[in-house]
């Protein structure tokens, strides 16, 4: 499990307590719920987001959630090694290497083994991105339905001003409903989609170190050049662990 994201968000819901109960007490954390407020806005927010997407892309895209709490490993040294020893010997676990090196070895000229793993890897790109632009769209969303619920409280407030004493929590109420759009906004949307972007930007370089590296073995580049191409892809840091790890093979 990724700890970070679900650290990130236990620890936002412990802020937000926190902030309210300085300064409300418990009687504050019971002021912060409204049920039409969280109708207009969860509902508001989701039905936009809903009419914004597929049903299906709807569908992945609020399920990817999960994602955002599993350690996928994501070690571009260890694809590297994977490539360099292929160069030398045979066995392969990864699948998009594996089809990579089906293609190498039935032949197929170098430039559509390149273009049809690039579409592969593009296609790969593109669902990642649909999942995200759902949470993006929420994001979005969900502050200007809260801003919506505000101004329908306000309205109302404004209707019926007989009673001075009932101005202030009227107001109360009308302004949860924008808290409520913050919150799904910067506690749960956007970190999500963040954290999915950054899993996508990080299986996509392993794929192009992929690619590259396929693309060498069959251009048949001795192993340690193989090496040094593959590991312009990793920071400095990672280029010294990878070089710590015999990368090449070869004591």
């Amino acid at each position: 499990m990724d700890i970070a994201s679900l650290a990130g968000m236990l620890l936002g819901v412990v802020m937000f307590l926190f902030g309210v109960f300085s300064s409300g007490g418990a009687s504050g954390l019971f002021n912060m719920f409204d049920f039409p407020s969280i109708i207009i806005t969860l509902g508001g927010s989701i039905s936009g987001t809903l009419a914004s997407n597929k049903l299906q892309d709807f569908i992945a895209g609020l399920k990817s959630i999960t994602l955002t709490f599993k350690e996928v490993p994501q070690d571009p040294a260890a694809v590297i090694r994977n490539i360099i020893d292929l160069s030398n010997t045979n066995g392969i676990e990864d699948e998009f290497l594996k089809k990579g090196i089906m293609l190498v070895v039935d032949g197929t000229d170098p430039e559509l083994v390149r273009g049809i793993m690039e579409t592969d890897l593009g296609c790969i790109e593109q669902r990642h991105k649909k999942s995200i632009a759902v949470w993006e769209k929420w994001g979005e969303l969900g502050p200007a339905w809260g801003m919506i619920g505000t101004l329908i409280g306000l309205i109302l407030m404004l209707k019926d001003m007989n009673d001075a004493s009932t101005i202030g929590p009227k107001m109360a109420v009308a302004l949860v409903t924008t808290l409520y759009g913050s919150l799904i906004a910067n506690w749960l949307c956007n970190p999500t989609a963040s954290k999915l972007s950054v899993n996508n930007n990080n299986e996509m370089m392993m794929k192009e170190i992929t690619v590259e590296g396929i693309l060498s073995i069959q251009a048949g580049e001795n192993p340690r050049v193989i090496e040094e191409k593959l590991k312009s892809f990793l920071s400095p840091s990672a280029r010294e662990e990878t070089a710590e790890g015999s990368v090449g093979g070869e004591e």
